[in-house]
């Protein structure tokens, strides 16, 4: 994670699941692929992150990043890493992939403080279904091509909110 600090007009955002290895890397790269093809490199900050540690320095999951390829989408240099009290306070964004997710990153806030503010990532969804990212992991590759397109949808609204206040 770069903890450098930010231009005053830079956005960051934290994209967050359970074990950071299958929706929030694939989140965060299918999010800086879009963000660098509009030209906001600049201005976005990117990174993402679990709310358990089981598998903390680990790559993307091979599924995660075979869908992501397929798609030419690079995750890598991703490592997954645990949700850190500071986060509440150094990013704008925190988006979980569920509700299971949201209500630890919100319990998590109300201990540490911050202002970050704690969305699902299906909120900006135009087909938000039930509002969830499913976990993929215990399913086969169709999962992880359902979880990419709910979550390239996503994140192309994400983008256009952000972009409408930078």
């Amino acid at each position: 994670m770069d903890s450098s600090p930010l231009p005053p007009d830079t956005v960051s955002v934290l994209f967050v699941c359970l074990g950071n290895i299958c929706r929030s890397p694939l989140a965060e790269g299918v999010f800086r692929h879009r963000v660098e093809s509009a030209g906001l490199g600049d201005r976005i900050r990117i990174d993402s992150a679990g709310t358990g540690g089981w598998h903390v320095g680990d790559p993307p999951d091979p599924r995660s990043r075979d869908v992501a390829a397929a798609h030419g989408v690079s995750l890598d240099g991703q490592s997954a890493r645990r949700v850190a009290p500071d986060d509440f306070r150094t990013w704008d964004w925190i988006v979980a992939m569920d509700r299971s997710n949201l209500e630890d990153l919100t319990r998590l806030q109300e201990r540490h403080g911050g202002d970050a503010t704690l969305v699902l990532l299906r909120d900006f969804d135009p087909d938000p279904g039930d509002g969830e990212v499913p976990d993929p992991y215990y399913g086969g590759p169709g999962g992880f091509d359902r979880v990419f397109e709910m979550v390239d949808r996503s994140c192309a609204a994400l983008l256009e909110r952000i972009a409408e206040g930078a």
